[in-house]
C-alpha cells in the first residue's frame, strides 16, 4: 500500500525539522553501544557492588555471558491500575533465568493517580511528576549493569516519563510492559449521568460515591479511554509492546504470559545476540507519525498532544500541533469509545481492538509499516491478537470485519472522516481542541467571554447562579510556569449541565483537560499562557470570543488597535507557591516551556 501523501509529507518535513538534532542524538547513543555485556566495563568494586545481593543469579552476573535486564517499575498499590504489577518482578526474574539471563529491580519511579487529585491542590504536581519519572528512570539506569530494560508503568504522566527517562539510554534494548484494563463495571455514561446530577444538587454526596465506586471497582486500568489507555495505543503504534498487549485484563493467564513474553524478547534484542533493537532507533520520526495517527483515529487523549512532543524531543525529534492536526485531518475516526461514545476499552478491545484499527490505517496508507518494532516484525506484525493454545501463547490475525460497528468501524466506513484532535489559531494564540466527543453543532461558538483566574471560581459563580445565558468560560492562569498545568476535569460536569440546559458554552484555557474532556466544546493548552504575557491575558469580561473547530480558528472580536493598546492581566499566583509539596516544583515551573513545546523543564538547557 502506498504512503497517504499527507503522512508522506509531514514524516518528510520532521525529518527535515529534525536533521541536526536528531543526528546528534543518534551520534550519541551509537557511540555509547559496546560489545559484551555493560557489567563487563566495571571494576571489580564496582560490580561487587552491583550483585551483592543478587542471590541465585549473583553466579551469571559474575561471569562474562548473559543479559542482564533493569526493571523499573511504578508499582504501588493506591493505583488500581499499577496494582497487578507488584508480582511481575518475580515473574520477570523467572523468565529471564529460563533463558540464561537475569533481571535486577533497577528501581522504583513515582506513581500519582490524577483520578485522586482531580480538582485537588495536588493535582498542580501532575504534568511535572512526568518530568520527574523521567529522571527517576534515568537514575534507575545509571549504574551500567543492564543490557535491556522492562518498564512497568500504565497511567497518565507515568509511561511518558518512563519513555523520556529510557530514551536518554537510547542504547538499550526497552520494551514496555502494561497491566491491562480492569473488568467493565457501571457504564461510563451512566457513571457521567449521576456526575451530572450531582453537579445540580439532585443526587447525594453518597449517591455519587456509589456510582463512582461501582465504576472504578477493582484492579486495571479505568475502562475509559483517557490519557492511561491512550497510553497504551501509542505503545503499539510505535512497536514497543509484544503485539496485542495494551487492552488484556490483569490477573489472566494471558496477561501473565505476555509478561514473560516480553521478558524472553527484552533478553533476545540487547546488544549480546543478532537481534539489537535499541529504543533510540525504534523511537524514529516514523514512529511518531504512526503515533499522531493513532490518536487521531481512535479520538485518544488530548494530553498526548504535550507528552508526545516531550516524547519525540527526548529522542531529538521535533514536532508541533500543526503536524498533528494535519494528520487528525487526513485520518479517519475508527472508534467510538467513552467519552467519544458509551463503549469502554474492553468493549473495544472485544470488537477487534487495536490490531484492528493498526490493519485498516495500514491498508489506508496512513501508518508506516516499516519500524523496527521490539518484536522482530514490522507494524503489519503488532496488529496481532495473542491467545493461548493451551498454556502457549500464540498470535493470530485481528478480526476480518469489526465485531461491533456501533464501537469500531473500517477505514471505509468511518465514524467521521477526519480524526479527533484539530489544532485552534488566531489572536488568542494556539490551542488544542478535541472534538470527537463533540457533537457537530457544538463546535463552534461565538458567545462573550467570562473570566476566571481558577476552577472553584468558575464553579462558585455556577452554585450563586450567575453563569447565565451563552458564554465562553476563560479560565486563565492555569498553564505549566504558573501553577503546573492542573487538568480542569473537575469543570466538565458543570458545564455538561449548562449545554444540556439549551446554552451555547465552551471553555478557552491555558490549562489541561483530562483525557475524558466529554461533551462541551474546550480549547485548551493555549500557548503563550497568560502567565507570560499571551494574549489569554488580554481577555476582558463581555469580550466576544469566536471558536471554530472545524475550520480551527479562535479569536477575540477586539477592536485591532484597543487589543494592540491592551496590557495583559496580572494574575495573582501566591497561592500556588506552597503546600502540598508545591514549593519544591518552583524551579521547574520557573523553567518549563509552552505547551506546544511539551511543557517540560528538562529541555530547556539543551540544544
Amino acid at each position: 500500500m502506498t504512503l497517504h501523501p499527507t503522512a508522506a509529507r509531514i514524516t518528510a518535513r520532521i525529518v527535515e525539522r529534525s536533521r541536526g538534532l536528531r543526528g546528534a542524538y543518534l551520534a550519541r547513543i551509537d557511540a555509547a553501544r559496546q560489545d559484551g555485556p555493560a557489567r563487563a566495563r566495571l571494576s571489580c568494586g564496582n560490580l561487587a557492588h552491583g550483585f551483592a545481593a543478587a542471590g541465585a543469579d549473583k553466579a551469571l552476573l559474575r561471569g562474562p555471558r548473559g543479559a542482564n535486564l533493569a526493571i523499573v517499575s511504578a508499582y504501588n498499590d493506591m493505583l488500581s491500575a499499577h496494582q497487578p504489577m507488584e508480582h511481575y518482578p518475580a515473574l520477570i526474574k523467572m523468565a529471564a533465568r529460563n533463558v540464561g539471563a537475569s533481571a535486577q529491580f533497577a528501581g522504583g519511579v513515582p506513581a500519582m493517580c490524577d483520578g485522586v487529585t482531580q480538582g485537588r491542590v495536588g493535582m498542580e504536581l501532575s504534568l511535572f511528576s512526568r518530568d520527574v519519572i523521567a529522571m527517576a528512570t534515568a537514575i534507575a539506569l545509571s549504574h551500567e549493569m543492564f543490557d535491556a530494560a522492562v518498564l512497568l508503568g500504565v497511567c497518565d504522566k507515568i509511561v511518558p516519563g518512563l519513555l523520556i527517562g529510557a530514551l536518554s539510554f537510547g542504547h538499550l534494548p526497552v520494551i514496555l510492559i502494561p497491566a491491562g484494563p480492569m473488568t467493565s463495571g457501571l457504564p461510563n455514561k451512566e457513571k457521567a449521568r449521576i456526575r451530572q446530577l450531582h453537579a445540580e444538587g439532585k443526587a447525594t454526596r453518597e449517591e455519587l460515591l456509589d456510582a463512582e465506586s461501582a465504576s472504578y471497582h477493582g484492579p486495571g486500568t479505568c475502562t475509559f479511554y483517557g490519557t492511561a489507555n491512550s497510553n497504551q495505543m501509542l505503545l503499539e503504534m510505535m512497536g514497543l509492546h509484544m503485539p496485542g498487549s495494551a487492552f488484556v485484563n490483569p490477573n489472566t493467564p494471558l496477561r501473565d504470559a505476555l509478561t514473560v513474553a516480553a521478558t524472553e524478547r527484552a533478553c533476545a534484542i540487547s546488544a549480546l545476540g543478532d537481534d539489537y533493537t535499541p529504543i533510540g532507533h525504534t523511537v524514529d520520526e516514523k514512529a511518531i507519525v504512526n503515533a499522531m495517527v493513532g490518536l487521531a483515529a481512535t479520538g485518544g487523549s488530548t494530553n498526548h498532544a504535550i507528552h508526545l512532543v516531550a516524547i519525540a524531543r527526548a529522542a531529538g525529534i521535533l514536532i508541533d500541533w500543526d503536524d498533528l492536526d494535519e494528520l487528525s485531518r487526513a485520518t479517519p475516526l475508527l472508534a467510538r469509545v467513552y467519552p467519544n461514545g458509551s463503549a469502554d476499552v474492553n468493549h473495544f478491545h472485544a470488537a477487534g481492538g487495536l490490531g484492528f484499527v493498526i490493519r485498516e490505517l495500514l491498508d489506508a496508507g496512513l501508518l508506516h509499516p516499516d519500524i523496527r518494532c521490539v518484536h522482530g516484525g514490522d507494524l503489519r506484525a503488532q496488529a496481532a491478537e495473542p491467545w493461548l493454545d493451551e498454556l502457549k501463547l500464540k498470535w493470530r490475525a485481528p478480526p476480518a470485519a469489526s465485531l461491533d460497528t456501533a464501537v469500531l468501524r473500517g477505514s471505509a466506513e468511518p465514524f467521521d472522516h477526519s480524526g479527533g484532535l484539530h489544532c485552534l489559531k488566531g489572536n488568542l494564540g494556539r490551542a488544542v481542541v478535541k472534538i470527537s466527543a463533540v457533537a457537530p453543532e457544538h463546535r463552534q461558538i461565538s458567545a462573550p467571554a467570562r473570566i476566571f483566574d481558577s476552577q472553584d471560581a468558575l464553579l462558585a459563580a455556577f452554585k450563586a447562579g450567575t453563569l447565565t445565558g451563552d458564554f465562553v468560560a476563560v479560565v486563565r492562569g492555569q498553564g505549566p510556569r504558573a501553577n503546573g498545568m492542573p487538568e480542569l476535569h473537575k469543570l466538565t460536569p458543570t458545564l455538561a449541565v449548562m449545554q444540556d440546559r439549551g446554552q451555547k458554552v465552551a471553555l478557552l484555557t491555558d490549562g489541561r483537560m483530562s483525557g475524558a474532556s466529554g461533551k462541551v466544546l474546550a480549547a485548551i493548552h493555549v500557548s503563550p499562557e497568560a502567565i507570560c504575557g499571551g494574549a489569554i491575558g488580554k481577555l476582558r469580561d463581555g469580550d466576544l470570543i469566536v471558536i471554530d473547530a472545524d475550520s480551527g480558528q479562535m479569536n477575540a472580536q477586539v477592536d485591532a488597535a484597543e487589543w494592540a493598546a491592551r496590557e495583559p492581566a496580572q494574575i495573582d499566583l501566591s497561592g500556588n507557591q506552597f503546600g502540598l509539596g508545591r514549593e519544591l516544583f518552583a524551579h521547574m515551573r520557573a523553567v518549563a516551556t509552552v505547551a506546544e513545546q511539551g511543557g517540560s523543564a528538562l529541555f530547556g538547557g539543551l540544544p
